[in-house]
Formats: C-alpha cells, sequence, structure tokens
C-alpha cells in the first residue's frame, strides 16, 4: 500500500503561514521578535541585562514578560515595569535606559503596555511621538520623571480605557484639551506630579471615566459646578492632597455627581459645614474629608436619610463640633471604616447599653475626640465588633485597667493605638497569642508591671512596639528577640532594669529604630556587641550602661544616643565602620583622653555631642563638610584655638563652654552660618573681633567668663536679623538632627543646649528659634562706652554685659530693642542716669544695672514699676522718686542745680549733641520701618518659623 501526502497538515502550515489573522502554534512573528531583541539589545547597551529568556527559543509569545492572543498569536501584553532598575546599574551606568520607543508599532495587536519605573531617556524628551497602536487599552507611564511633553501623542491613543501616569514631575496646569480626545478613557490616574490650576469640569465630564485620581498635586480653587441635569459617570473622584479650598458644593450644585462611590477630599483646605446630600448619595460607599477646616456639626441624626451603601465614613483633623452617637449609624449595615479623629469638640456616644449594632467595623480611630470615657470602663459596644483590624483610642484621658480583653482567641486586630491616656493594670494575664497584631502602641500611660516572659508567643506578629512613659519594670525579656519582624522598639521612660538582651543589638533583622532611654538598664554598652543589626536609630540615654565603646563597631546606623550612662575609657573610633551615621550623641559619660583624630573619618556625621566628659588636650584639625552642630562643653580641653580648625561653613551649632582654650576669636570668620555660638568659661582673650559682626544671623552668641577686652565694635549692632530670614538660611538637615536629638532622645528633658538669662540658665530644645535669641558677653574685661548702634539688636530677647569695665552712659537707643526681655549692665562703670526712654520696653521682664555710678532718679513707669530696689544697688547716687511721682526728662532737669541747666542749655557742644542724637534716633526709626526687613514686617505681616515633629 502506498504512502498517502498528509495533505491536512500541508494545508494548516500554508495557513499558519500565509494568513495573518490565524493563530496556530508555529512561533511569534518575526517582526515582533525582532523588536523585542532590539529592545534587549538597548538594555545591555544601556548596562542593564534582558530578561534570561529572550532569545532561548523561537516563539517570542514563551518569553518572560510576554504574552501573545490565543486567537492571533500576536504579542498583546508587555510587562516592562522595572526592567531598567536604576539601583541596580553597576557603577558608571546610565542614569536612563535609551532606546526609540517607535520600536512598539512593531506589535499593532498590542492592548496592555506597562513602562513604569524604567527610566526610559525618549519618554522624557518625545514622549510617545510616532508609536501607532491601534488596539492600545491600557498604559502604565507611572514613575518615571515624566515631564508635560508626554501627553501631546497620546491624544492619538483613541483606544486607550486605562492611562496611568501618576508619580512622576508633570507641572503645568491639567492637559484637558489632549484628555478630551480620549473618549473611551474608563481610568485617569494624574495623582503625585505637580499639577496646579483649578480642576476642569471638562475632565469630570468624559462621557465613560470611572475613576479618576488627582490626588497630591497643587491643584486650588473648589470643584466646579455643572450645569448639566444628567449625572457624569464617574464613580471615584481622588482629589486628596492638593490646595483645594472654599465651600463644599451643595446638592443643587453637586448633584450631577450622582453616581459616585467614593470620595476623597482629604488634605485640603475646604471650609463650612459638611452638606447633608453627602451622606445621602444613591451610591456613596466612602467619604473622606479628612484634614480640612471644615467647622459645624456631622449632619447625621437619628431622621437622617442615610446611603445605605455606606462603608466608610472618615472626618478626623477638622474643627468639627456637636454630637454624634452611634446609634443614628444604626442602619448603615456595611459600614467598615470610621475615623473621627483629631476634633476636640465634637462629642461622640459609644456606649449604648443593650444595643448590638448591624454593623462590624474594621477600623475604628477616635483620637482626639471628646470621647464618651465609658468605651474601655463600660465596653458594651466594642465588644460587640468582632472584625476590628485598626483601633485608635489615644489622647482621649481614659481610664480604667489595660483591656486585655481585646485579645481574644477570635481577634483580628492588626493596629492598636491606646496611647496618652490614663490606663492603668499591667499586660497580665493574655491568655491567647495574638497572630494578627503588628502595630501594639500604648505611651504615656500609667501601666505598670512586668512584660510577660513569653511575650514573642503573644504577640509573635509585631512590627512596632511601644510601651514608653509607662510604669513597668523588671527585666526586658529575652524573648522579644524572637519576633523576626520587629521594626520600631520604644521602652524609653520606664524602670526596666537588668541588662538589654544582646540580642536587640544584633539577632533583629529589620529592627529599624530602638529606644530605651531614661530607664535603670544596666550592663555593657550595646551588650558588648559591635556588629549591629539596627537600621535606623539606638537611643539608650540615661540608663546606667558602662564600659567601652568597641574600636570596630559597625552597621548601618544613622542615629546613636548613648547620653547620660557610664561609659569609660579612651573613645577609639579607629576602625568603626559606621558609614551612614548622622547624629552620635556620648554626652554625660566618663569618657577619657583625647578626642579621636579618627572621628574625622566619620564623614556623613551632622551632630556630634561629647560633652559633659573627661576628654582632655587639644581638638584634631579635620574639616568637615557635613558636620551641622558640635558639642565640647564641660570637658577639661585646651589648646589654642587656630583659624584653620573649625574650616567648616555648614557649621550651625558650636557649643565650647567650660573647658581651657586660649586664643583669639580671629577664627570666627569661617561661621558663616552659625546660629548658637557658646564659648563662654574659656581663656580666650583679645578684643572682640569685627569677624563677629559678618556673621549670617547667629541667634545664641555666649563669650561669658573669658579674658575679652578693649571696646565693643559699633558694628556689632549689626548681627541681628528677622525671624523668617533665619528661617531660610537653617539646612533641613540641621533641622533635622535636631528633631532626632529631641524627639528620639526624651520629651522631658531635651539636650540641645542651655543660656543664662533672666538670673537663670534654661535649657531650650527644638524650638529656640521661637523662644530666644541673645548675646551674653559678661565676666569679661571689656573696657570704652556702649556703642549707640548695640540698639539696633531689635530681635535680641538677652543681653548682658555685665562684669565688665564698661563706661560711659546707658545708650538711649536700647529702645529700640523692642524685644528685649533681660537687660543686664550690673558691676560696671556706668555713669550719668537710667534714659527714661527704657520705660517704653513693653517685654523687659529682668533689668539690673546694680554697681555702677549712676546717678537721678529710678524710672519707676512701665515694666521699671515692677523692678525690686536689688536692680539699682550699689549706685550711690541713683535715688527712688517719692510714691506718687514719676521718673521723667521733666523730673531730671528739674533736679538739677540751675547752673547746672545753664550751663546744659549754654554748652553749644551739649546741645549740638543732643539735637544731632534726636535727629538721628528718628530717622534711624524711619528708616528701621521703612528699609529693614524688620521694619517692613512690623508694617505689613509677620512671618512664623514652623517646624514639624512626629512621632
Amino acid at each position: 500500500m502506498g504512502s498517502r501526502f498528509p495533505w491536512g497538515f500541508f494545508f494548516l502550515l500554508v495557513l499558519c503561514l500565509s494568513h495573518p489573522d490565524i493563530y496556530m502554534p508555529c512561533g511569534c512573528f518575526v517582526e515582533e521578535r525582532a523588536a523585542l531583541m532590539d529592545i534587549g539589545s538597548s538594555l545591555t547597551s544601556s548596562n542593564s541585562t534582558a530578561p534570561r529568556s529572550w532569545g532561548r527559543g523561537d516563539d517570542c509569545c514563551l518569553w518572560e514578560r510576554v504574552k501573545c492572543s490565543n486567537i492571533t498569536g500576536r504579542v498583546s501584553h508587555l510587562y516592562f515595569s522595572n526592567l531598567y532598575d536604576v539601583l541596580k546599574v553597576p557603577a558608571g551606568g546610565a542614569m536612563f535606559w535609551r532606546f526609540n520607543t517607535t520600536v512598539f508599532s512593531a506589535f499593532p495587536e498590542l492592548q496592555f503596555l506597562d513602562l513604569s519605573s524604567i527610566y526610559l531617556s525618549s519618554l522624557g524628551s518625545d514622549g510617545l511621538v510616532g508609536l501607532k497602536l491601534p488596539k492600545l487599552q491600557h498604559l502604565n507611564l507611572t514613575h518615571n520623571r515624566l515631564r508635560e511633553s508626554i501627553f501631546a501623542p497620546l491624544g492619538e491613543l483613541v483606544t486607550l480605557e486605562v492611562l496611568d501616569v501618576s508619580h512622576n514631575y508633570i507641572q503645568g496646569v491639567l492637559p484637558t484639551a489632549v484628555l478630551k480626545e480620549l473618549t473611551n478613557l474608563q481610568e485617569l490616574y494624574l495623582n503625585n506630579n505637580h499639577f496646579n490650576g483649578s480642576l476642569p469640569k471638562s475632565l469630570l465630564t468624559l462621557p465613560h471615566l470611572r475613576i479618576l485620581d488627582l490626588s497630591t498635586n497643587s491643584l486650588a480653587g473648589g470643584i466646579p459646578i455643572s450645569s448639566s441635569s444628567e449625572p457624569v459617570s464617574v464613580e471615584v473622584l481622588n482629589l486628596s492632597n492638593n490646595n483645594m479650598s472654599g465651600a463644599l458644593p451643595t446638592e443643587q450644585a453637586f448633584g450631577y455627581l450622582r453616581n459616585l462611590r467614593e470620595l476623597d477630599l482629604s488634605s485640603n483646605k475646604f471650609s463650612g459645614n459638611i452638606s447633608t446630600f453627602l451622606f445621602s448619595l444613591p451610591h456613596i460607599e466612602r467619604l473622606d474629608l479628612s484634614r480640612n477646616q471644615l467647622e459645624g456639626s456631622i449632619p447625621i441624626t437619628p431622621a437622617s436619610n442615610l446611603s445605605l451603601s455606606l462603608k466608610g465614613l472618615r472626618f478626623s483633623q477638622n474643627n468639627l463640633s456637636g454630637r454624634l452617637s452611634f446609634f443614628w449609624l444604626r442602619d448603615l449595615t456595611k459600614l467598615e471604616q470610621i475615623d473621627l479623629s483629631g476634633n476636640s469638640n465634637l462629642a461622640v456616644d459609644v456606649t449604648i447599653s443593650g444595643w448590638v449594632p448591624l454593623f462590624q467595623l474594621k477600623q475604628l480611630a477616635l483620637s482626639g475626640c471628646d470621647l464618651d470615657k465609658g468605651i474601655i470602663a463600660e465596653p458594651h459596644f466594642l465588644r460587640t465588633q468582632h472584625r476590628l483590624q485598626e483601633l485608635d483610642l489615644s489622647g482621649n484621658n481614659l481610664s480604667g485597667s489595660m483591656p486585655n480583653w481585646l485579645f481574644t482567641k477570635e481577634a483580628t486586630l492588626i493596629n492598636l493605638n491606646l496611647g496618652n491616656n490614663l490606663l492603668t493594670g499591667s499586660l497580665d494575664p493574655i491568655w491567647h497569642p495574638q497572630t494578627a497584631l503588628k502595630s501594639f502602641i500604648t505611651p504615656t500611660n500609667l501601666i505598670a508591671g512586668k512584660l510577660p516572659a513569653n511575650f514573642s508567643s503573644i504577640f509573635p506578629s509585631l512590627s512596632t512596639l511601644d510601651l514608653s512613659g509607662n510604669k513597668f519594670f523588671g527585666e526586658i525579656p529575652i524573648s522579644l528577640c524572637h519576633i523576626n519582624q520587629m521594626q520600631n522598639l520604644y521602652l524609653s521612660n520606664n524602670n526596666f532594669s537588668g541588662e538589654m538582651p544582646a540580642c536587640v543589638f544584633t539577632d533583629f533583622p529589620e529592627l529599624w529604630t530602638l529606644r530605651a532611654s531614661n530607664n535603670l538598664l544596666e550592663g555593657l554598652v550595646l551588650g558588648g556587641m559591635k556588629n549591629l543589626s539596627v537600621g535606623f536609630a539606638i537611643d539608650l540615654g540615661r540608663n546606667k550602661l558602662k564600659g567601652t565603646l568597641p574600636h570596630d563597631l559597625s552597621g548601618a546606623l544613622r542615629f546613636l544616643d548613648l547620653q547620660d550612662n557610664k561609659l569609660s575609657g579612651a573613645l577609639d573610633t579607629s576602625f568603626w565602620n559606621l558609614p551612614n551615621l548622622v547624629v552620635l550623641n556620648l554626652a554625660g559619660n566618663h569618657i577619657t583622653g583625647n578626642v579621636p583624630k579618627n572621628l574625622c573619618n566619620l564623614a556623613s556625621v551632622q551632630i556630634l555631642d561629647l560633652s559633659g566628659n573627661n576628654l582632655i588636650g587639644s581638638i584634631p584639625r579635620c574639616s568637615s563638610a557635613s558636620l551641622s552642630s558640635l558639642n565640647l562643653s564641660g570637658n577639661s580641653l585646651s589648646g589654642d584655638i587656630s583659624d584653620d580648625l573649625f574650616n567648616t561653613s555648614n557649621l550651625m551649632a558650636l557649643d565650647m563652654r567650660y573647658n581651657k582654650f586660649t586664643g583669639n576669636l580671629n577664627w570666627l570668620k569661617h561661621f558663616n552660618n552659625i546660629k548658637i555660638l557658646s564659648l563662654g568659661w574659656n581663656e580666650f582673650e583679645g578684643q572682640i573681633t569685627p569677624n563677629l559682626c559678618k556673621l549670617n544671623c547667629p541667634r545664641i552668641i555666649d563669650f561669658s567668663h573669658n579674658k575679652l577686652s578693649g571696646p565693643l565694635p559699633p558694628c556689632v549692632g549689626n548681627i541681628s536679623c528677622v525671624d523668617n530670614r533665619v528661617a531660610q538660611n537653617i539646612s533641613p538637615f540641621f533641622l533635622l538632627g535636631l528633631l532626632l536629638t529631641e524627639v528620639s532622645i526624651s520629651v522631658y528633658n531635651p539636650r540641645v543646649f542651655t543660656f543664662a538669662t533672666k538670673g537663670a540658665r534654661y535649657t531650650y530644645g527644638l524650638n529656640f528659634f521661637d523662644l530666644m535669641s541673645g548675646i551674653d558677653l559678661s565676666e569679661n574685661m571689656l573696657s570704652g562706652e556702649i556703642p549707640l548702634d548695640i540698639g539696633n539688636l531689635n530681635n535680641t530677647k538677652s543681653l548682658n554685659l555685665s562684669n565688665n569695665f564698661l563706661t560711659g552712659q546707658i545708650p538711649a537707643s536700647f529702645v529700640n530693642m523692642s524685644e528685649i526681655e533681660s537687660l543686664d549692665l550690673s558691676h560696671n562703670e556706668l555713669s550719668g542716669s537710667i534714659p527714661w526712654q527704657l520705660t517704653k520696653l513693653s517685654s523687659l521682664a529682668v533689668f539690673s544695672v546694680a554697681y555702677n555710678n549712676l546717678s537721678g532718679c529710678i524710672p519707676n513707669s512701665g515694666q521699671f514699676g515692677t523692678f525690686s530696689m536689688d536692680s539699682y544697688q550699689g549706685n550711690s547716687y541713683l535715688r527712688n522718686m517719692p510714691k506718687g511721682n514719676i521718673c521723667s526728662p521733666d523730673s531730671e532737669a528739674g533736679d538739677l542745680p540751675s547752673e547746672g541747666r545753664d550751663s546744659m542749655a549754654d554748652d553749644p557742644v551739649l546741645y549740638a549733641v543732643s539735637a544731632a542724637s534726636f535727629v538721628l534716633a528718628f530717622w534711624a526709626t524711619v528708616a528701621f520701618l521703612f528699609f529693614h526687613p524688620l521694619g517692613w514686617h512690623a508694617i505689613l505681616a509677620t512671618g512664623n518659623l514652623v517646624f514639624w515633629r512626629g512621632h
């Protein structure tokens, strides 16, 4: 029997090779394979690598990141997200991936294209010009540093249904002219860019648009009002994190958005009342109005017609007031989320005895409200909620015992915050492991007792544990080290004793922050460990740790605080491998020896505090471009400070008080950005250099208790500055360092700097720019007259020139120091009268001219009526005015003998000086108001310096 030719197979083969619309498993199309190989080559030329499967086999449909149609066999999906990762490109590689995007035209059936996070250079320059993709439905361009030019060619992709251009650098107004051409769009993501201007009405009216995300931009104005009676198709509208303002639209104006399921207007500047209409939108599920300026009551009453589809209500951080009872929400069977935090005048009733809600919440946040105090003591409501994942009752002064009854066998809690209340009790007993709980936060309460020895068995999944500011005692259980997911461990301000388990420093693979300051911990510093696994911060200040820091300490730490312990021995950093260290605080220990030269190798350190130790010798000479704050006070350091010792222009805080340094002050010329300059209690000598006057807006100058001599340079009056100018000159890294220093060290006794004023020494924290600006030159050998220009220090709050040899009269120009609170001129050789103009200093709280050679009457009006006679003792010719009389210019002249008055009137020199002083004071005031920045601020507005501070 002869063989038969396989005509069926031949027919299929011909069909496979000739008909483009019918796909058989015979390999991908040649032009598509070639295009993918071209893309792979461009990756190689950009010092990256193509996916391993590319080029293996002829069928590109089997390659990674490629999907083909089961019908046509052509490429339908390309997943290139993170294909070019700049963080993984070897040194010397390009910042951007380079190839011509027209190569995508080889894929005519392409429906899905993901180009997110690939840093494609042509996207940033030419966009997608020339791209022909007639069937493209989904385009993802997120995280690519794109600019406005990307939008021009997108208008031709009329088949697009999903467009994601979020997380780029796009500026300007929204590109409505292009977007209105995309009539098939269903989802549009433009969030996390820099769009400005107003929200155009036409964007909301795209015929098929269901999801519009414009969050985290710079949009302004209100929500546009449509005259259309037909509702638009938008179901999800996210406008959060913008600068939008005004009142929320009324029901009539907002009616065209009746199809909304989710509305997020959080983190804007909307004001006025909340419209009742929002709660009755027929399909509304989630409503977020948090972090605005809304006021009045939440318009929910027992008779409200609430949409039964409601799942989430978020109104936190507003100015809402009135009363809201959870019982009024009883018909919302789908309700899952309530967040009313940060409305201190909003009374929230939760305790309704015998009521079992029909809803089961997943999130309940009532922090900082006027909350029903029985929510824990009489937990009827909370015991009905069996699906809670997040519970925040912080900041409500709630009393009662720690609610361990929350930790049931069936508990679903993931995040629990009970901080800043008055809870008592302990964490014992807890019978059931809380495998879902990741964040357990109960700081600033009155909870006591020991931590359970089997802590890791009870809370095996914790990533954040904050027990700070309570009354826990006993040892820290070693079982903590068995919680592998721990990232943040806060145990500060308790009474923990014993040794910190050494494994905490080395065996926590994910630990980011460890804070256990202000306890009674003992043992070797860092548990004797040298290879640290903690990723960000270790704060063990104010304990009883001892020993010497290892000379070969290593790790990824950025913040290390060991202040006020019992560390001893020499500081040897010769083999430290801490390349990321930003803050190092070893203050208040017993460290001996010299300041190691190897400290200069810690190039990333910005804040260094070695104060209050037993260091000796001179300071090593090294320059650091990153150092912002250096504190060496309270040691026994010595040596002549040379010109090049502090050759760092970024230094903003220098404290060298209470040492034995010598030399002059010529080296001050290097400190262009200094804000705190404390050199008191040393042995510096010579004159106060005019270089001091060139400093750019210092806030604290302390040269007290030295051997400085000679006259005060008149230019001292030029070092004052206004507050907003200070803010502009402050390095954000310095503020970050101060923030870390204050927040991470302690909330009770921040160790930033101290300054003597008002007869006492005060400690200032992060807000010192607002609270203090002062000059202390006391206890030196300064001589000559006080220059008139010193009255230009109009932002100085404290001036101390006491215990010198100053002569002449007290300048009346002091009246221009409008913010002065403390003025000490005691123990000098000043003569003449106390200028009556000083009675206009309304802020003056402490004043002393004791032990001078002053004469005349003692002012008794204004603030001077509050000063005791101690302020004037030691001046034999000063006299107090009789009760009912006022010390004034007339009374001073009337007390002079007739020959004195005549000689004054007849003396042309005195007359000329008096007239010139008056003219000078007048024009100085005019010049101050119209030419000095503070004068303009007094006329127009005042600026405030604002610092961010977080947990």
